[in-house]
């Protein structure tokens, strides 16, 4: 990949790539920091990203910079953070955009990330096995769960009051 085809990625891809993290992660900072680390892996790997399949190359590298993020987070978790955390009473609002986002946000992190690239990126079966390295069968399984846990959420009662 020249200088210019990986200028042409970023402004190509960089917004799709942040919307992903951010929906995933849930912090503008810490999204920003994933999508940084990924374009600058990009970068040093330049040589070998063929510009072609440059799109599902970040996105993969996004997801594994994403998930190690997320494990290296959730084993730093401070004194503070659980405090505030329990003090927070979850309830979700009556917007629809925030009740999804509430929900989205209880799946397992795998199951979250195949929904939001299928459902929300608008991506092909393929392309999602190919950017998580799961098999064609593991994105349609952890699709169909999320979708029914969705569903079963939303049509709950404590959704509904």
């Amino acid at each position: 990949m020249t200088e210019e085809e990986y200028n042409k990625c970023v402004d190509l891809y960089a917004d799709r790539l942040y919307r992903f993290v951010l929906k995933s992660v849930g912090e503008e900072e810490q999204a920003k920091d994933i999508v940084q680390d990924t374009f600058l892996k990009v970068w040093e790997k330049r040589s070998q990203v063929v510009f072609l399949t440059a799109k599902s190359y970040l996105f993969t590298a996004a997801y594994n910079t994403m998930i190690d993020s997320i494990r290296k987070n959730k084993q730093l978790v401070s004194v503070e953070t659980v405090h505030a955390s329990m003090l927070k009473v979850d309830q979700p609002s009556s917007d629809l955009s925030a009740i999804l986002n509430y929900a989205a946000d209880r799946l397992p992190e795998i199951q979250k990330s195949v929904l939001l690239l299928r459902d929300y990126e608008g991506y092909k079966y393929e392309e999602i096995s190919a950017i998580t390295g799961l098999s064609l069968e593991q994105v349609k399984v952890y699709l169909f769960r999320a979708r029914k846990f969705l569903k079963n959420y939303l049509v709950s009662v404590e959704v509904v009051i």
